[in-house]
């Protein structure tokens, strides 16, 4: 399969095959944030130029490394959130015409009986490759509807990650085909990483009628927000169900693009991401230097 293969990008996506160094930099900004990596540093830690590695990781995180690097460490120093009810009403009601630029996406979902939910899948094809993204090896499947799975390597293998898929899917017809995800993915990681996009980017998740409603709020946050697994509880209408919500959190399917990145602990603390705590807070701090920039 030729994971090199190049999206076009006219004013969209990034190429797929530009993203290796970028994720290997962050991890590594990740890992070193509180020594503070310069710019020297960080190249030679991916085998780039200083000035090379300056484009090569704008191109593909949004961002500058000095500025993920800063955010990465603010992020560290306030996680807990200090705001009012007005003020956090006031982001979901953001929706999706919101600062986060979810206006790009819609969830396409159907709310299912527990014997439908076991059939997940019946007479869908879902096409499926791995690709390199700004935060590392991504498994991305697709259907005619939209993106149905998004998952990273690094905490579960890729073997791993797609009998995760499989398991979520049960009763549908899976197809390697590396050319039908490369685009979408293309411009799913260049709308993480700030770019705009012309046509929407679909998404398309099955599950119970408690998971839609916490997945459609999470849509809701905007980019750079941090919310309470409690926050989000109230929001759904179920402010007792902070655990019910957690589970549902956890079975999000389209990691990144259904930002369950943006739920955090009441302590403010980051943790409990399926596919490892450093990406989270690597997200985080991507999304909110984009939005200082």
């Amino acid at each position: 399969m030729n994971t090199q293969m190049k999206a076009e990008r006219t004013g969209g996506p990034v190429r797929l095959d530009g993203f290796a160094p970028v994720a290997k930099a962050i991890d590594f900004l990740v890992d070193q944030y509180e020594r503070h990596p310069d710019l020297e540093a960080t190249a030679a830690h991916v085998g780039l130029s200083p000035q090379h590695f300056q484009r090569v990781f704008k191109a593909g995180a949004g961002v500058s490394p000095k500025r993920f690097l800063q955010y990465l460490a603010a992020g560290e120093a306030k996680r807990a959130l200090k705001r009012g009810e007005s003020v956090l009403d006031a982001t979901f009601s953001a929706g999706l015409s919101g600062p986060s630029r979810l206006h790009d996406l819609f969830l396409a979902s159907e709310a299912m009986t527990p014997g439908a939910y076991r059939q997940k899948g019946e007479g869908l094809t879902i096409r499926y490759g791995r690709v390199d993204g700004p935060l590392g090896r991504a498994l991305v499947g697709v259907t005619e509807k939209g993106i149905c799975w998004l998952s990273f390597s690094g905490a579960v293998d890729e073997a791993g990650q797609i009998e995760q898929m499989k398991g979520d899917w049960p009763a549908a017809k899976f197809v390697e085909d590396f050319e039908a995800v490369a685009l979408i993915a293309a411009r799913a990681f260049t709308f993480v990483a700030g770019g705009r996009l012309d046509a929407p980017l679909g998404l398309y998740a099955q599950g119970t009628n408690f998971q839609l409603k916490v997945w459609e709020a999470l849509l809701k946050i905007p980019s750079g927000i941090c919310v309470t697994y409690g926050d989000l509880a109230r929001q759904i209408g179920s402010p007792k169900a902070s655990r019910a919500v957690g589970s549902a959190v956890g079975a999000n399917m389209i990691s990144l693009l259904i930002p369950c990145h943006r739920v955090i602990l009441s302590s403010g603390i980051v943790h409990n991401y399926r596919w490892g705590t450093p990406r989270k807070k690597a997200i985080l701090a991507m999304e909110q230097a984009a939005i200082a920039g």
